[in-house]
């Protein structure tokens, strides 16, 4: 299964949302991962007749190799870090609790920017006792989504609804057991990277973000 770009994928979520919870949503909130999760989220959110949220997670690289991700953070400060890294692998590669402290606090001033740029002063929209589905363009090691939804969970929902497009299917049951409810369109066993499964996946650009972000406010508030 490819899907033509995140739109496509956004739609065909829209549908298996629909489907699979028939009218039975709670005060929903699509809660999107940008930037690309936006693109996929809008659909959602016009076809259940929410508000648009942010989640920013971002993640902790290595010394030497920003790349290597030993965690992720959010902006309330959860940190979830890379279980595969033993304390001799973290001690070789020179990871510090005081490394994690400061690298982290280093991301949430750039998400804390990111949110600010891509919401335009529009406030959070409260998630307690309602239905959130938290929505990216696809998952591949999972660690940001992870942090996601850990953080999500500190606010309380009725319950957390991860929709994506594509994700390895050894993944799912891991997912499965971290959220409420998991809507996957595709699970293959053979995965590599989310790109593989778009004819397009150019990056998304802020503007294009922004521009989702203020549309949907301006249908649904919040």
């Amino acid at each position: 299964m490819v899907f033509r770009d995140r739109r496509e994928a956004g739609e065909l979520l829209a549908q298996a949302i629909l489907k699979k919870f028939d009218g039975e949503l709670i005060d929903p909130v699509v809660v999107a991962i940008p930037r690309g999760g936006v693109v996929v989220a809008e659909p959602i959110a016009e076809a259940l007749g929410a508000p648009i949220d942010l989640v920013i997670p971002r993640k902790i690289g290595a010394p030497f190799n920003e790349e290597f991700a030993i965690g992720a953070v959010t902006e309330d400060g959860t940190i979830l870090l890379n279980p595969t890294i033993t304390p001799e692998f973290a001690a070789r590669l020179g990871i510090t609790e005081e490394y994690t402290r400061r690298k982290a606090a280093e991301e949430i001033a750039e998400i804390e920017r990111r949110r600010r740029k891509y919401l335009s002063g529009l406030g959070k929209i409260p998630k307690e006792g309602r239905d959130v589905i938290l929505v990216d363009d696809g998952i591949a090691t999972g660690l940001t989504v992870k942090a996601a939804i850990a953080s999500l969970k500190k606010e309380r929902p009725n319950r957390i609804i991860l929709a994506v497009p594509v994700m390895p299917a050894d993944k799912v049951p891991e997912f499965k057991e971290l959220v409420d409810e998991l809507v996957v369109l595709y699970a293959p066993i053979e995965f590599s990277a989310v790109g593989q499964f778009y004819y397009d996946f150019s990056q998304t650009a802020d503007e294009e973000v922004i521009e989702i972000l203020r549309r949907n406010r301006e249908k649904f508030g919040g």
